[in-house]
């Protein structure tokens, strides 16, 4: 009796619960090409919310390393209310707070929010990619949520890819049975079987197949700049964003050939005691994922696969072989600190010359001049440019010249400037490319002199509210409010400005110091400064 009482408690708690998340809203269902889905239809906002709609088989068992297959039909009405399972992935960033159902392979879903009622059609499309290196992130973290976006006039749809070891293992047994005769990418074959979901399901939640901008952050923007070169998916989108990332030179991600990544796959497979794909997809999801974490790795290299990727992409641009669309791109004014560069060094002349020969032996001379020295406070600055150009902001700045000589398409060009207030939790830190950390008591407390790598997301998706680890101002509300309207225009007219939002131009092709959106409490658009160090940067990286 005692355990009847307490089976019955229990489901009267589910049953509670689950009428507590539900209170405000009602099912609604959308035949899409697989079958019927039932979500929930917000009576607060209007915003109708499918979450964990599947858009691929689970990649498991033989479909593990095998490029996304093609859903079957179902009968009935498939529930999706509530995010599915995040991709296989340690909780490598801080400031990752996913709202999703555990952890597997079987993680290729998406959601969806729309403002669309029963007569709705014509919307545009926001897909959005999330960041994480490609080795952690999910598409249920609050600060992508889409309902606030939805609200501006648009359907947003954030999908899952696999990441690390299930996502980008290249091997020459998966090349061998590959009908494309390649390996590696299948994070990136993910997010191009969700743009294919999109084409052909989107309308039934009021959008248009043709007005769809993808939009990513760090690696989700490496992951825009792919997608637009791909053949496979550059017919899908009529617009793209890019937040700090692109899929080019020496960057924070390499892409590698195929032969490359195929020999890193094989020696790795060796290294844990398994070289055949054949015995590795015999283990199961722990023992791939303890193996693989055992190692130490930070993922594997995204490839130049002669399907998904047919060459480099500055090969792709410039023979204008990539989407001719409008991009708008940029990237944080302080993406990591220098610190990362000194390592450990003060910011004194001595300490910063000796790191820059040790890091340019040939060119430190040139180096200098582009990164100048000769007080504490030059020096910060000059090694934190320093430190994120390498990290991260050249490759980004490459992908906005190659766009803007190779399209007649108009490019925008913006830099990030918001730095986050204090942390809610004293016993927290900024870790150094976004996130948060445990404090070190012991450690000084660097004065942040712009904004880190990944603080904008919350800001120009509009979702402040949803992150709770910042004390938020007025002055970041009126910030995000800018940037997010910025981003909604140019995702409904491939142009940012309108309202009373400050004009902001579009790049020319061959200006030196192009037009740059500087996004603060009081934004503005201006000439680019210090643009001559990434013409520099280019005699090291495109050789």
């Amino acid at each position: 009796m005692k355990n009847i009482g307490l089976l019955t408690l229990i489901a009267f708690m589910i049953n509670l619960s689950s009428f507590a998340q539900n209170k405000d809203a009602f099912a609604v269902q959308a035949k899409i090409e697989n079958g019927i889905i039932e979500g929930n239809y917000s009576t607060i906002d209007g915003i109708q919310t499918y979450f964990g709609v599947p858009f691929a088989k689970p990649p498991v068992g033989d479909l593990r390393w095998k490029a996304p297959q093609p859903l079957e039909n179902w009968t009935g009405v498939k529930e999706t209310k509530t995010f599915g399972p995040r991709p296989m992935q340690k909780m490598f960033f801080g400031d990752m707070n996913s709202r999703s159902n555990g952890v597997s392979e079987d993680c290729l879903y998406l959601n969806v929010w729309t403002p669309a009622d029963r007569n709705t059609k014509g919307l545009p499309v926001l897909v959005y990619f999330y960041g994480g290196g490609n080795v952690a992130g999910d598409a249920s973290e609050p600060r992508y949520d889409g309902g606030s976006m939805a609200k501006k006039g648009m359907v947003v749809v954030l999908a899952n890819y696999r990441l690390n070891i299930f996502g980008f293992l290249a091997h020459p047994d998966l090349s061998a049975e590959a009908p494309y005769k390649a390996s590696g990418n299948y994070g990136l074959l993910d997010q191009h079987a969700a743009l294919q979901w999109v084409k052909k399901n989107i309308a039934a939640f009021g959008g248009d197949p043709k007005k769809v901008t993808i939009a990513g952050e760090s690696a989700g923007s490496f992951a825009v700049s792919q997608q637009m070169a791909s053949p496979m998916s550059k017919n899908l989108i009529a617009g793209a964003i890019g937040e700090s990332g692109a899929a080019i030179g020496s960057t924070s991600l390499t892409t590698v050939s195929l032969s490359e990544a195929e020999k890193e796959g094989a020696d790795f497979a060796k290294k844990v005691g398994h070289p055949s794909i054949a015995e590795l997809r015999k283990l199961s999801s722990r023992d791939i994922y303890e193996l693989y974490n055992e190692t130490n790795r930070f993922g594997f290299p995204m490839v130049i696969d002669g399907y998904f990727l047919p060459k480099s992409l500055p090969e792709i641009f410039a023979a204008k072989e990539q989407a001719q669309v409008p991009l708008l791109v940029g990237w944080n004014s302080a993406e990591i600190p220098g610190a990362a560069f000194m390592q450990g060094q003060p910011y004194t002349d001595d300490a910063y010359i000796a790191k820059v020969k040790e890091a340019y032996p040939q060119k430190f001379n040139e180096v200098l001049k582009y990164y100048p020295h000769g007080s504490e406070k030059q020096i910060e600055r000059s090694a934190t440019d320093l430190a994120s150009d390498r990290f991260i902001v050249y490759s980004t700045w490459k992908w906005f010249d190659l766009q803007r000589k190779n399209s007649d398409q108009p490019v925008y060009r913006y830099l990030f400037s918001r730095i986050r207030p204090e942390l809610v939790d004293p016993d927290k830190a900024s870790g150094l490319a976004g996130g948060t950390v445990s404090k070190d008591s012991n450690a000084p407390k660097p004065k942040l002199i712009g904004a880190v790598h990944a603080s904008e997301i919350e800001y120009c998706m509009g979702n402040l509210g949803l992150v709770k680890d910042y004390t938020w101002t007025a002055d970041d509300y009126k910030v995000s409010a800018t940037m997010q309207d910025y981003f909604a225009n140019f995702i409904k007219t491939g142009n940012p400005n309108g309202g009373k939002l400050p004009e902001w131009p579009a790049a020319k092709p061959d200006d030196p110091a192009p037009e740059v959106m500087d996004i603060d409490v009081q934004s503005r658009a201006e000439k680019a400064k210090k643009d001559a160090r990434f013409l520099f940067l280019d005699t090291i990286y495109m050789k």
